[in-house]
């Protein structure tokens, strides 16, 4: 191998190099995205979990019950 061969072997190897830690930083930020989505599906049980027990006391009622939310304001007059 003469020297041009292995400057560009040398290159070549280096892009590679490049790739990879590309490739590398995203599969980092992926596996942060993943356990933040964990993280996030496990709140979301726990709020379940609280709002079954909420409703189970009769303390907390989702969605509120129809009759409660006006269906119309009043008119005034001014």
């Amino acid at each position: 191998m003469n020297g041009v061969e292995r400057e560009l072997s040398d290159r070549r190897f280096d892009v590679l190099l490049e790739r990879l830690d590309r490739i590398g930083d995203e599969l980092a930020k992926l596996n942060r995205r993943a356990d933040n989505d964990e993280n996030f599906l496990k709140l979301t049980r726990e709020l379940a979990s609280l709002n079954a027990s909420l409703q189970a006391l009769g303390l907390f009622q989702w969605p509120p019950p129809a009759a409660s939310v006006p269906t119309s304001f009043p008119l005034v007059a001014v």
